[in-house]
């Protein structure tokens, strides 16, 4: 876990205090997230197992969407299991260590979902515009070279931004007014200069949101312009353009919500707190559920692979 420097002598844990409107029936708030988190885990486990149990779907694009349900997975498990705790037994103090590994790792798997989503836009970009080049541009070398890129970018742009949480004093209250260790919510109670921290939060909206999203937005501008160029039939059309509305569904979903999450915190724009907290929490469980079943419903291969492991053999 990462450790607090020892020159922070200040408050040494502190609170969750995400929902105050609900805060004598905050465990109905349990059955959803317990659903929510179900889903997440079963969902993503589901569609694990079905590209591993079948050779038809070990191409770069569905491992890239394996890796997306490994760090949905994850990334649910960072926040579901603790607020569940909080919410049902009234466990809702973490140690300012803990918070700051919350944090990291919370932050860490966004942005590295971040860079799949980005990952597949190329993927797609490079299969159906420069498909005579796609086994040399997407291979066993590119992979290890975006894993590479992913883990460093992700890696260091998060240590740092932790790292600037950390170095702060916080003799103030110790209730995070959210329901995770949230960046901007912690740094909100620090007294001392929270500049840096809140130039390091807007950094990380513009490294990621900033770059990735113009990044898939072009990718995907490129694919409909070749479609649209092709001498093929309306059957090709009609399937890319299904492909591409089916990653951009579950773009949109991971970005938007993100996107108002962020910079409301990092902006201070009033949104109050029960509002702000659902929000946290629909970024990190809405996407992570929704892309098993949108993958699933509108994939041909994914549906075709699922009936033939489901179909009982003769």
């Amino acid at each position: 876990m990462l450790a607090a420097p020892p020159g922070n002598s200040s408050h040494s844990s502190f609170v969750f205090r995400g929902f105050p409107a609900l805060r004598q029936h905050r465990w109905l708030l349990a059955l959803p997230l317990s659903a929510a988190y179900l889903a997440v885990v079963l969902g993503n486990g589901a569609l694990l197992l079905l590209i591993r149990r079948c050779s038809a779907l070990h191409g770069p694009m569905y491992l890239l969407l394996a890796a997306l349900c490994v760090v949905d997975v994850l990334s649910a498990s960072a926040v579901a299991p603790g607020l569940l705790l909080g919410l049902v037994f009234g466990r809702d103090r973490i140690s300012l260590a803990g918070c700051l590994t919350q944090m990291f790792f919370t932050h860490f798997l966004s942005s590295l979902e971040s860079t799949l989503l980005l990952a597949m836009a190329l993927d797609r970009y490079a299969a159906i515009c420069l498909p005579l080049r796609y086994s040399e541009l997407v291979g066993a070398s590119a992979a290890a070279k975006l894993l590479l890129f992913a883990l460093l970018r992700s890696g260091g742009v998060m240590a740092t931004l932790v790292a600037l949480a950390a170095s702060l004093s916080f003799c103030g209250s110790n209730a995070i007014r959210h329901c995770y260790c949230d960046h901007m919510a912690l740094v909100s109670l620090a007294c001392g200069d929270t500049a840096a921290s809140g130039a390091a939060g807007l950094a990380v909206i513009v490294c990621f949101v900033g770059v990735d999203i113009p990044l898939i937005f072009l990718s995907y501008v490129k694919i409909l312009s070749a479609v649209c160029r092709a001498a093929g039939g309306g059957e090709e059309r009609r399937k890319a353009f299904h492909t591409c509305g089916t990653h951009l569904m579950v773009m949109m979903c991971f970005y938007l919500v993100g996107s108002v999450s962020f910079l409301s915190r990092n902006l201070s724009i009033p949104i109050p707190t029960d509002a702000n907290s659902a929000l946290g929490l629909l970024y990190i469980l809405l996407p992570a559920a929704a892309n098993p079943v949108v993958y699933g419903a509108r994939t041909k291969e994914i549906r075709s692979a699922a009936l033939r492991v489901l179909r009982p053999r003769k």
